[in-house]
């Protein structure tokens, strides 16, 4: 079969769209709390054909910039953060193939409540729902969640090992079959098929039994992001559909050598994992239409939305520095949250020590420089060229503003996609696993050898 493209929609719980901005753009929604904005959007993934609507999170406000959230809240930069499981749900009353996938951290959760949340989410979206595996990235979400300070970077990823095998354990515990609703003899299950997990590892620990049986997808897609070289090796044991931010071929292409190279290793089919780069575009019928649609979006980002992402992201207070003083080595290691920002930045400025005004010209962070406009045939020849290079095997869309930036890319790009035959025109079946072409997982097939995994 012709290899086609994965579609995921990056989509927000919040006031905005990842674009801070955006709310304020005179075309875009402003019910961001009504179970209505949430289900117009899933209406038009629908209908363009999307696998799957992937919500990002964090458990915090930005308050890092300054140690204060009161520019969050004036400028509306992330200001409201609501329960992305929760709005799912709505999502799926008015959806039937539409892949639903929600981030949860594995550091300020529990194991047994997340593989109960999103084996249970699957089971009431008829095989649809996604867990996006993060490790969380700032200081804001440890006060939040009873902590003082957040984990440091490797270390985070080490304890969330753990806690990926303790969920996948679980969701292993329940034999496909299980379920006997014998009125007659009175059994409702096989006890032989219910298996207790007593995990017991360095960080965390699980009992059981788990109390939510299998799904007809198996279990839930695992979704990664792991953008640093410790990031690399647990997206190539974990992730199934991988959210990466290359915005070209050039920057793309090792990252996805990387993550399929850590999967090899793993015995891991790297046909069965998908990497999806970050693609912002901004289209319409012409040129010209896309261009003055960008004249708009353009005018939306202020220059503390970027100071605020970035601070939040690197767990670095920004407005600690002036904007064009350098940051010094000791700031660089001190930063522990998205390491791949920093790293690229110190790339793409070629300074071994940027300033923040570098940082939020290299960063791309709240702002709309990395945008692609232009008409669907030059929105297509920007993503087959990614796509027939394998620099990615799909796109994560980001929208500009909402609706209209989803509903535009459904209307006039995906259809030149379908017509070059790199896009599906139909879903293939009811799961999300169906539809992207991924086998139900058999129980313990995730499991790894221990020293090919350390490796």
């Amino acid at each position: 079969m012709t290899r086609q493209m994965v579609m995921v929609g990056f989509l927000q719980a919040q006031n905005c769209t990842n674009i801070p901005g955006s709310w304020r753009h005179p075309e875009s929604r402003d019910d961001s709390t009504s179970p209505e904005y949430y289900q117009e959007i899933a209406r038009i993934l629908e209908a363009g054909k999307f696998h799957v609507g992937f919500f990002d999170d964090r458990l915090a406000m930005p308050d890092r910039y300054g140690n204060d959230h009161a520019h969050t809240v004036e400028y509306g930069i992330r200001a409201t953060k609501m329960d992305p499981v929760v709005i799912l749900m709505a999502m799926a009353a008015v959806t039937k193939n539409l892949g639903l996938a929600a981030t949860a951290s594995t550091t300020y959760y529990e194991p047994f409540d997340i593989a109960r949340r999103f084996q249970t989410l699957d089971l009431m979206t008829h095989g649809r729902a996604a867990w996006n595996v993060v490790t969380s990235v700032n200081d804001g979400e440890a006060l939040n969640m009873g902590r003082d300070v957040h984990l440091e970077h490797d270390l985070r990823y080490d304890r969330a090992d753990e806690f990926v095998e303790i969920v996948l354990g679980h969701w292993d515990s329940w034999d496909d079959g299980a379920i006997l609703v014998d009125k007659t003899t009175g059994r409702y299950a096989d006890p032989t098929k219910v298996k207790r997990l007593d995990y017991k590892g360095k960080f965390l620990k699980s009992r059981g039994p788990f109390t939510v049986p299998r799904s007809p997808q198996g279990h839930p897609v695992v979704i990664q992001a792991g953008a640093s070289g410790r990031g690399h090796k647990f997206a190539g044991r974990w992730g199934e559909v991988i959210f990466a931010a290359g915005r070209n071929t050039e920057m793309a292409k090792p990252n996805y050598d990387a993550v399929k190279n850590e999967a090899i290793k793993l015995g891991r089919n790297p046909d069965h994992i998908f990497i999806c780069n970050m693609l912002m575009p901004v289209t319409g019928a012409t040129q010209m239409e896309a261009e003055d649609r960008m004249a708009v979006i353009g005018k939306l980002p202020l220059e503390i939305d970027a100071l605020s992402l970035l601070s939040e992201g690197l767990n670095f207070d920004f407005a600690s520095r002036g904007m064009d003083e350098p940051l010094t080595d000791d700031d660089l290691r001190s930063m522990q949250g998205i390491i791949g920002i920093r790293d690229n930045v110190v790339r793409k400025s070629g300074k071994k020590n940027p300033t923040p005004r570098e940082f939020v010209v290299h960063s791309g962070r709240g702002q709309t420089e990395s945008a692609v406009v232009g008409d669907p045939k030059t929105i297509a020849d920007y993503m087959e060229e990614m796509f027939e290079s394998r620099a990615c095997d799909g796109f994560v869309v980001a929208a500009t503003y909402v609706p209209g930036a989803y509903a535009d890319f459904v209307k006039h790009v995906v259809p030149e996609l379908q017509r070059r035959g790199l896009y599906h025109k139909d879903y293939k079946g009811k799961t999300l696993r169906e539809n992207l072409g991924l086998p139900v997982p058999k129980i313990g097939d995730w499991k790894t050898s221990p020293q090919v995994a350390a490796e």
